[in-house]
């Protein structure tokens, strides 16, 4: 049977809602740009959760940022309260209403007077706020509360008439407005109908688990576009309102080839010389006493050293004491910090909740800009939530970090050997790069040992190296393999000189040996020299010889030619033919 496809029509131009942008750091990218352009947006909660604050912002940087002049109706607070209440977060309200960008009104509203009306109408209402709409060109408007607005009227049918009459009058001004409500039993607001009128819904909610507070936000609603349908955590303080959008966390981040040093020379040799990747996660694990702070302290120092920003969240000691600590191992981090280059973020985990510290640490990276992050343990927050918990938000923190280029060194306190490595929150998958630390005890004393577990997209040393430290900084001894394998500390020292002694003796032996063979040298040099001068005696006596025989026999020659000469001599005298011969 096919399965018929209906076409797509696709039309240009398509009429589309326009939206007002909040201001708000998070907002806007949950809602894919702001709240409803020209369009009412409820904002509801229970007591304490921010609505007020969250909509004075909206008017603030509405006037600030956007040039759209703004109205806030309080029904509850006195305009110099609320001025008083917002300075906290910085804004100067007093300025903007003497520039005529925001107009703050008070409205009182006796329930008995409501009561003792009869017929209920909001006229009176929409003249007093359309005065002070026209009076400064508002494009935004808030209304808060809605609830003293409604408190004396029990009539179902005539409230829900007056709230979408409201609604209505608020559309026909060309205004974009917030209107905020108490969260009712059971339902979004007190009486449960003004979420259906809406065309915006925001939820508001302040959680409490196991004493921690976090604030959650949520888009209930949003007609005629997409949203972010998720709770996302956001924090207020003295900066504003920040809001952390889970769903802005992805795997579409670049993966640089950039290197950047660890600070220590003995362990970017580990790491095919170069160190971490740029933009990566590393992961430091091990025992308390390990050495994992000083490591993320020399990479702070580097990055710094480097001219680049780096911001610390220490989750466990303050500024001052790892300023301190450091100066044992030859740091100086005040220097960072008086340049500007270093960021100390100190708070206690049980401060607040997991999405909190998420959603703060968010906001300063972004203020910050820093090019790494140190995070000085990760795994103190486990007191702050569940593992499943902070494995997610490490997941999003990650994420948010990579989509940034930001490099992350994160420590783990865990139990500090290969076999047992996997940390107790999970993240070690995580990371592009897993240092392990542990202290190994052997012959009465524990001695450091580093291992490097895994660096993903690089060659890297699987041995496991003796972990120094000491007022030059640290430093990783070569391996030392001894009979029983590889041997730290005093054991390395003991089979140190046990090596030397060895050595001395070898040395020593072939010395000796050496002096032997020189000697005999010597000896057989000389025997040698009287070997030659022998031979040479002999050879001169023979050459004598020689000499000798040749004379001897050169005489017997001149004999016999003598002979021969006179034996010629008396044949000629006596021969007859000779006148002279024969004496006549």
């Amino acid at each position: 049977m096919k399965t018929s496809v209906r076409p797509r029509i696709v039309t240009r131009d398509l009429p589309v809602i326009a939206k007002s942008p909040t201001g708000i750091d998070g907002l806007d990218e949950v809602t894919f740009g702001g709240l409803p352009q020209g369009r009412p947006t409820l904002l509801c909660g229970a007591a304490g959760c921010g609505k007020t604050l969250f909509a004075m912002t909206f008017l603030y940087n509405g006037a600030v940022a956007y040039d759209e002049p703004g109205v806030f109706i309080a029904f509850e607070e006195q305009p110099e309260d609320l001025i008083k209440n917002v300075g906290s977060l910085s804004y100067d309200i007093e300025r903007l209403i003497e520039q005529r960008k925001i107009v703050v009104d008070h409205i009182h509203l006796d329930r008995n007077e409501i009561e003792e009306a009869g017929d209920y109408d909001l006229d009176g209402l929409f003249i007093r706020i359309g005065f002070a709409i026209d009076s400064v060109g508002a494009k935004r408007v808030v209304i808060d509360t809605i609830e003293t607005l409604f408190g004396g009227l029990d009539n179902q049918a005539v409230l829900r008439s007056e709230l979408r009459r409201l609604f209505e009058w608020l559309k026909s001004k060309g205004v974009t407005a917030i209107i905020t409500g108490e969260r009712g039993d059971g339902t979004l607001t007190r009486y449960g109908l003004e979420e259906y009128v809406a065309d915006c819904v925001i939820l508001l909610d302040n959680r409490v688990h196991d004493q921690l507070s976090t604030r959650r936000l949520r888009v209930v609603k949003y007609r005629g576009t997409a949203h972010g349908t998720n709770e996302y955590p956001f924090i207020i303080d003295q900066e504003g309102i920040t809001v952390m959008p889970i769903t802005s966390s992805g795997l579409s981040h670049d993966a640089s080839t950039e290197r950047v040093s660890t600070g220590i020379a003995d362990l970017d040799e580990m790491l095919e010389g170069r160190g971490y990747y740029k933009g990566s996660s590393i992961l430091i694990s091990g025992m308390a006493g390990a050495g994992k702070s000083t490591v993320s302290a020399h990479f702070a120092n580097s990055i710094c050293a480097a001219g680049q920003r780096c911001i610390y969240f220490a989750l466990e000691e303050s500024p001052q004491q790892i300023v301190r600590n450091m100066r044992s191992v030859g740091l100086d981090l005040q220097q960072w910090v008086d340049r500007g280059l270093l960021r100390f973020s100190a708070r206690r985990p049980n401060l607040y909740g997991l999405e909190t510290h998420l959603a703060a640490m968010h906001r300063e990276v972004k203020e910050f800009d820093p090019a790494a992050v140190v995070v000085d343990p990760i795994s103190s927050l486990m007191g702050a939530g569940l593992a499943g918990d902070v494995h997610s938000m490490t997941l999003r923190l990650i994420d948010f970090l990579k989509s940034r280029g930001v490099t992350a060194l994160f420590t783990n306190l865990g139990a500090g050997s290969a076999e047992t490595a996997p940390t107790e929150m999970q993240i070690s998958s995580l990371t592009d790069t897993w240092l392990l630390l542990y202290n190994r005890e052997s012959n009465g004393e524990h001695n450091r040992q580093l291992y490097l577990l895994k660096s993903r997209g690089m060659a890297h040393s699987n041995q496991v190296r003796e972990f120094l430290m000491s007022g030059d900084g640290i430093a990783l001894r070569e391996v030392y393999l001894g009979p029983e394998g590889v041997l730290t500390g005093s054991a390395r020292v003991a089979q140190e000189v046990r090596d030397r002694a060895d050595r001395l003796l070898r040395t020593q032996d072939l010395e000796r040996r050496t002096r032997e063979i020189e000697r005999r040298r010597r000896e057989i040099a000389a025997q040698i020299e009287t070997l030659k001068a022998q031979l040479a005696s002999e050879e001169g006596e023979m050459e004598l010889l020689n000499l000798e025989g040749a004379a001897r026999e050169d005489q017997r020659s001149a004999d016999r030619i003598a002979m021969v000469q006179s034996r010629s001599s008396k044949r000629a005298v006596s021969s007859p033919s000779n006148p002279m011969a024969s004496g006549k």
